[in-house]
């Protein structure tokens, strides 16, 4: 399909993904994704399990195990393909993980630090700043304070885990936020503090963000400009957050008919 232009509002382009094919030994899972994003602008991708959702999570983020056949994935005018994980943290892309891993003995308070100094630099990650910065983001996600002596993941719940990645979120302020199933996990206070979380960090910014979900829920708080739907590796319809509603209520299969 053409590419998906989407809501820019005469903004500039900050996240183009061109005839994106991918595989994985061999197999095919990315038959061509069209997708264009702008600053500010939070877009949802749905789609099946095994559809490619995940997959193109990875692919943005650098995941060495998928090849990528043909076609680019662009932010603000660069190409990321060529450059590790690592170096596109640093140009500004955040991946928040369907599944984080535990780090015991790396304490929450210390990892923070240590990730604001490494990618918005050290002078960020210092002061009353950084505390006022920290303090505002824990009390909008119901984060106690007792909350930064406690290992990274180390016992989490699965609540817990998701609040965590959404205060990196605030507090890294990347450029592209990519959430993979972000709302796994969390009840319904849960999904409307997180939903809250990640509008307070792409609105009104210079940023933009990917969710990636299998329910509508988190898309009545978050009311994303683009909802994009994912099936055997391709977007097979684009619209707003109505399509979402549509598939909880009819399902797939009136798309593939379609």
């Amino acid at each position: 399909m053409s590419a998906v232009d989407c809501k820019m509002s005469g903004q500039s382009t900050l996240l183009e993904i061109r005839d994106l094919h991918v595989g994985i030994d061999g197999n095919e899972i990315l038959r061509g994704i069209d997708l264009k994003m702008g600053p500010g602008e939070i877009h949802a991708i749905m789609g099946r399990n095994g559809s490619g959702k995940t997959t193109t999570a990875n692919v943005i983020m650098g995941h060495p195990d998928f090849d990528v056949e043909k076609g680019d994935v662009i932010l603000e005018g660069e190409s990321l393909l060529e450059l590790e994980a690592w170096e596109r943290a640093r140009k500004g892309v955040f991946l928040s993980f369907q599944y984080p891993q535990a780090v015991p003995g790396l304490q929450v308070g210390n990892f923070l630090r240590k990730s604001v100094a490494s990618i918005r630099g050290e002078d960020e990650a210092k002061g009353s700043v950084f505390r006022e910065e920290l303090t505002s983001a824990m009390e909008s996600l119901d984060i106690p304070r007792s909350f930064m002596s406690r290992y990274v993941n180390d016992g989490f719940s699965g609540g817990e885990k998701k609040r965590f990645e959404i205060l990196q979120l605030m507090l890294l302020k990347p450029r592209l936020a990519v959430l993979d199933e972000t709302d796994s996990g969390l009840d319904i206070d849960g999904i409307r503090t997180v939903s809250e979380g990640v509008n307070a960090a792409i609105r009104g910014t210079d940023s933009a963000a990917l969710i990636i979900t299998h329910y509508s829920r988190i898309l009545e708080h978050v009311q994303p400009d683009m909802v994009h739907v994912l099936l055997d590796g391709r977007i097979v319809a684009s619209g707003g957050p109505e399509l979402a509603t549509k598939l909880e209520e009819r399902g797939y299969e009136w798309l593939k008919e379609e």
